[in-house]
């Protein structure tokens, strides 16, 4: 008997998508609590590929995953978690002691805000099996085979050169297949500094198709002499339409192989109440989404679950507007949520947000 996921029977979209990253586990006081006073953690797994492949795969999305996890029992953990979501994880590898000395998974902790207290993330990745693992023996061609879109982020290579490598790598190896590249760079200042971030995502863009977030790039405005400045400098956070429409215009015209470019922007009330709305650049022109104001029960995840929510309404060729409404939508949904990743297996509920359709479905 052929085996095949039931989920994906009456899917729209035959279109296969994969990702590379990092798994953590997740451990978060309960309560609000502050690490200091926790006598108990609640435990989950996330890392920012990981959760759009969560949340593709549960709006019935082919989705698959490719990581190194030790082969102990929290490695097999996480395999379990994104299987029980219906990841498919079949090229993920569960690492030796040998082939990843240290043999283990990255963690990190989180303090969930309140109110006037921002939310605090603090990480023990250093070295993770993906961070050890030899990605030289990882035929890239032949893990990319068969799939028809490849996210990646900025992350990942944030965690040394061998990651770097992978990422570029594949960068080049899903261009040359003719597959769909989306990037998102986020930027992690624990992780690496402002100008090597943007000196390696910079690399990145000559092969991105879909490009999430302006940041960190360098858009010099002379190629020659980087102290005349970059065109992003003075953009304030929350631009107005005019200013994010040449900031867009500009990346285009320099990487006519960007097809869409889109970023959220947040206005943060204070802790525990955001607003969001969002601009998209496509077909040579940029769209202004609706703006959503709403209570955080989990803000960890929320630009996973906006680059999931565009990939999902590209991938169903949703018109322009419906594509960035809902990418917001998606990310609202998921303030809403615990846990890393935007576990909506139903994008009716997204587009009755999307449409500010509030009403009980019954």
């Amino acid at each position: 008997m052929d085996h095949s996921n039931p989920l994906l029977k009456d899917s729209t979209s035959p279109q296969k998508f994969f990702t590379i990253g990092e798994i953590m586990l997740r451990l978060s006081p309960p309560n609000y609590e502050k690490i200091r006073m926790a006598s108990n953690f609640d435990a989950s797994y996330g890392g920012s590929e990981a959760n759009i492949a969560l949340a593709l795969a549960n709006l019935g999305i082919d989705s698959t995953f490719f990581s190194v996890v030790p082969n102990n029992s929290l490695g097999k953990s996480a395999v379990r978690m994104l299987r029980s979501n219906d990841v498919h994880c079949t090229p993920m590898i569960l690492s030796t002691p040998e082939e990843t000395p240290t043999h283990r998974l990255g963690t990190y902790y989180l303090e969930t805000g309140y109110g006037i207290r921002a939310s605090k993330v603090t990480y023990d990745r250093m070295h993770s099996a993906i961070t050890e693992y030899d990605f030289d023996k990882v035929d890239l061609n032949a893990l990319l085979d068969g799939y028809d879109w490849l996210h990646l982020s900025g992350i990942t290579p944030a965690l040394g050169p061998g990651c770097q490598n992978l990422i570029l790598n594949s960068l080049k190896a899903a261009s040359e297949k003719g597959i769909t590249v989306s990037f998102d760079g986020n930027f992690r200042s624990s992780l690496w500094s402002w100008e090597e971030a943007r000196d390696f995502c910079t690399k990145c863009l000559p092969y991105v198709n879909v490009l999430m977030g302006i940041e960190p790039y360098h858009l010099w405005k002379d190629e020659t002499d980087h102290s005349k400045g970059d065109f992003k400098d003075g953009v304030p956070l929350q631009p107005s339409y005019e200013q994010q429409d040449e900031i867009f215009r500009i990346f285009a015209e320099r990487y006519p192989n960007l097809k869409c470019i889109a970023r959220h922007v947040r206005y943060a009330h204070n802790g525990s109440e955001n607003s969001l709305k969002a601009f998209m650049w496509y077909e040579g022109h940029t769209f202004e989404s609706r703006m959503f104001t709403f209570n955080i029960l989990d803000r960890v995840g929320g630009g996973d679950a906006f680059a999931s929510g565009l990939i999902y309404a590209m991938m169903q060729n949703y018109r322009a507007m419906d594509m960035i409404n809902f990418a917001v939508a998606s990310s609202v949904i998921k303030h809403t949520i615990h846990g890393d990743a935007n576990i909506t297996d139903d994008a009716q509920t997204i587009r009755n947000l999307m449409n500010m359709n509030y009403d009980i479905k019954r």
